[in-house]
């Protein structure tokens, strides 16, 4: 579970919500003037029309994968280098005791359908260089698609803003019109409130909801790209007969120094 973005996100609600009581007499507001940042109207303005928006900005396909996207974001041990490059270092073992053809059962046991396609590329004997360019064209259509999606909650977090800004425009409107002396006035508490509030409700779903999604998913997809170039890499390894040792020395110039000497201390597990 991805620990720092729950812990992130109900951190800053609380420190508003913790920040908004302090302001009352006495230094704390009552429970009824808290009620005072609720706000139907703003509610319905700035989240109904940010949803519809998105709505018409993006396709069905895009809007339904909401779900599948928050399961990324929660999943934060989706993604496992070093496992990789354990997995490919066996590999590497195998082709070069039995040949690239004993690799067809260990690919059909993958359960990454792109680590797969890819011992399935180099038992099948492709060209080296097309087997490759195939690899490389998957995953730039994979970061395509995860960039579109991160791209559908910075469009909400750019659109949020704004629609508190109608928000604050329609109750300073009503606001105005309500001041019409010879109306006698008006209730101007309403109008000023839904101004105001709007604005609130705007930033808070730009900056506290959808930016962290947008970059978590970003993030992800980073992740994500490393494991396939690992991939792709010790693949076309695996392809060209290296050493398994060498192999993993390789691998691991895609790790940060501290993950590199963590992977180093499992050279002598396997037997090269």
């Amino acid at each position: 579970m991805n620990i720092t973005y729950i812990i992130g996100t109900v951190a800053a609600i609380l420190v508003m919500v913790v920040g908004m009581m302090f302001g009352g007499e006495g230094g704390l507001l009552t429970p009824e003037q808290i009620m005072n940042f609720f706000d139907p109207a703003s509610i319905f303005i700035v989240i109904g029309c940010t949803i519809f928006v998105l709505v018409a900005s993006f396709p069905i396909s895009a809007l339904t994968a909401i779900p599948k996207h928050m399961a990324v974001i929660m999943n934060a041990k989706r993604y496992d280098p070093m496992a990789i490059i354990d997995r490919l270092v066996e590999l590497a073992q195998v082709a070069r005791k039995n040949g690239l053809l004993a690799l067809e059962e260990m690919g059909n046991q993958e359960q990454d359908p792109f680590f797969k396609q890819c011992i399935m590329l180099i038992v099948d004997n492709n060209d080296a260089d097309q087997a490759k360019e195939i690899m490389m064209n998957d995953i730039e259509q994979s970061v395509a698609r995860h960039e579109d999606g991160a791209g559908m909650y910075e469009k909400a977090s750019a659109v949020a803003p704004a629609f508190g800004m109608v928000g604050t425009l329609v109750g300073l409107i009503n606001m105005l019109k309500a001041m019409d002396v010879e109306s006698g006035g008006g209730d101007l508490g309403p109008a000023m409130a839904t101004a105001l509030v709007t604005t609130l409700y705007g930033c808070v779903l730009a900056h506290m909801i959808f930016g962290p999604i947008a970059t978590q998913l970003r993030r992800r997809d980073e992740e994500e790209t490393l494991c396939k170039l690992i991939i792709v890499e010790g693949i076309m390894s695996i392809q060209s007969g290296a050493n398994p040792k060498f192999l993993r020395e390789k691998l691991l110039t895609f790790m940060g120094q501290k993950q590199r000497a963590e992977g180093g201390g499992k050279k002598g597990g396997k037997g090269e």
